[in-house]
């Protein structure tokens, strides 16, 4: 509730220029506490009953298990749609289309994510074995204060992503409103749908708060399609490249692994959740 408090506030701002500085705040600090995860595990060094082993002991956990990972992984690296919105700001002309920079500022991000997932995967996995925790921060512990900054950390990164997440769908649900609806686009008709939406999602994630699973259930449901095979599609429609040939088989390959994604991902993240909530009680 806390959260969604600040989200009450700045769910109100008109557009993505005027979120920027949030947007910036959320990648530093995105950064910064993927360093402290990473950097206060090799201190506190390899566990003594470290485990590698599958945490399922059945072999259908073990595979549902898998499903819910793959899921997991094409949340952290999916794309997002507010991207085209951004190349669709971009001065382009034939002589200097936009595509170039965007191509550099996409390489960039991407090298980002890296830079932040890679070492918290790796070092942490190795650190802490299979009792690793989703949220990494609650398998460390000790020390208290840089626990507690890194998990400042955390908040302020998910406010800005909450606000890039939702910005899209805030113009998404005014305009049906003004345009299907007849609504009279006004500051009253902003304020109500915008609040109503954070109340929403806040009230959603009281009642589901399992974050491994929906991680999963969303990587797979949501942003496999938009990510690895719908835009491929309509590159493949557009360009017509050879059959056979390099990009004609790389975008295959890509439309492939993402339908079997947008299969199993939310499956393994359905039965995660499930799982989960076997022992959970409602605003307990």
């Amino acid at each position: 509730m806390i959260f969604a408090s600040v989200h009450f506030v700045l769910s109100h701002l008109p557009n993505f220029n005027s979120i920027s500085g949030v947007s910036l705040a959320a990648a530093v600090m995105s950064l910064s506490y993927s360093t402290i995860a990473w950097g206060a595990s090799v201190k506190k060094g390899l566990q003594p009953d470290v485990d590698y082993t599958f945490r399922a002991t059945t072999s259908s956990g073990k595979v549902f298990n898998f499903m819910n990972a793959l899921g997991d992984v094409a949340f952290a690296y999916a794309g997002h749609n507010v991207v085209l919105e951004i190349q669709a700001t971009i001065p382009s002309t034939p002589e200097k289309p936009s595509k170039i920079p965007m191509w550099k500022g996409v390489v960039v991000a991407y090298i980002v994510v890296a830079i932040c997932y890679f070492p918290v995967a790796f070092v942490c996995y190795y650190i802490f074995g299979n009792n690793v925790d989703d949220n990494i921060l609650m398998s460390l512990e000790k020390p208290t204060w840089l626990i507690v900054m890194a998990n400042a950390f955390v908040v302020v990164h998910v406010i800005g992503s909450y606000q890039i997440f939702a910005m899209p769908v805030f113009d998404m649900l005014e305009t049906f409103l003004v345009k299907q609806m007849m609504f009279d686009p006004s500051f009253k008709l902003r304020f109500i749908t915008r609040t109503t939406y954070v109340a929403l999602t806040m009230f959603i994630g009281i009642c589901i708060p399992f974050f491994g699973g929906l991680l999963g259930f969303f990587g797979g449901f949501a942003f496999a399609p938009t990510t690895y095979y719908l835009p491929c599609i309509m590159w493949l429609i557009l360009k017509k490249p050879k059959k056979f040939g390099l990009s004609w088989s790389l975008n295959w390959f890509c439309i492939v692994v993402g339908v079997i994604l947008t299969i199993v991902a939310p499956i393994g993240g359905l039965r995660t959740i499930i799982m989960s909530a076997s022992d959970y009680k409602f605003f307990s």
